[in-house]
């Protein structure tokens, strides 16, 4: 099974589970709705944002348009370089597969980006109805990012005694998050942790 297939594999593995995350969610909750899948540090908290990975933006309609494209034309640049990537027979497999991870995980926010503010309404006090008649909620590269997972696994707050940010609540890890979001930081992980064994020439 060559590098090529096995990437290839992998990006559609996490594509497929990040878009059925998100049309699953987008189509049964509301912005702000929860389920506490495991008590208070495994909650499935459904938010959008028009930014980046973890919620991060760039503000207003024109910072949305140039990530959109900044992101397409990232995503062309990363897909080149994994193809050239798996014909070399002295890369790592492993090392493939991680910037597969990265390239699906871009490629899977860049959808949303792309055509969910066309094929959905908004989900502000319903449920997002899915083609609907009329238009979307945004236009063509101004939709939104679908997030749920959120894992606020220490929810506290800093002792009064802290020279800093004294009796303000701390939450770890605070950021929602979706399928695409952890595919790239664990792909990134991965290169960084094993960067010496991805690197080495056979």
């Amino acid at each position: 099974m060559s590098k090529l297939f096995k990437a290839s594999i992998l990006i559609f593995l996490i594509l497929i589970l990040d878009q059925i995350t998100k049309i699953w969610i987008k189509t049964t909750m509301i912005i702000g709705q929860e389920y506490h899948v495991f008590g208070n540090w495994f909650i499935i908290h459904f938010t959008e944002n028009n930014g980046m990975a973890y919620g991060m933006e760039l503000g207003g309609d024109l910072g949305k348009l140039a990530l959109s494209v900044f992101r397409i034309v990232a995503v062309i640049f990363i897909g080149y370089f994994l193809y050239k990537l798996s014909k070399n027979e002295e890369k790592n497999t492993g090392f493939v597969l991680s910037i597969a991870g990265i390239f699906a995980g871009a490629l899977g926010n860049i959808i949303d980006s792309l055509v969910y503010g066309t094929i959905f309404t908004d989900s502000y006090y319903r449920v997002a109805e899915i083609f609907p008649k009329e238009s979307g909620y945004s236009s063509f590269l101004h939709g939104k990012v679908v997030d749920m997972f959120y894992f606020p696994i220490i929810n506290t707050h800093i002792p009064q005694w802290s020279p800093i940010f004294a009796g303000e609540q701390f939450v770890f890890f605070q950021p929602v998050f979706n399928i695409a979001d952890a595919s790239i930081t664990i792909s990134v992980v991965a290169i960084i942790l094993f960067h010496r064994k991805y690197l080495m020439k056979k």
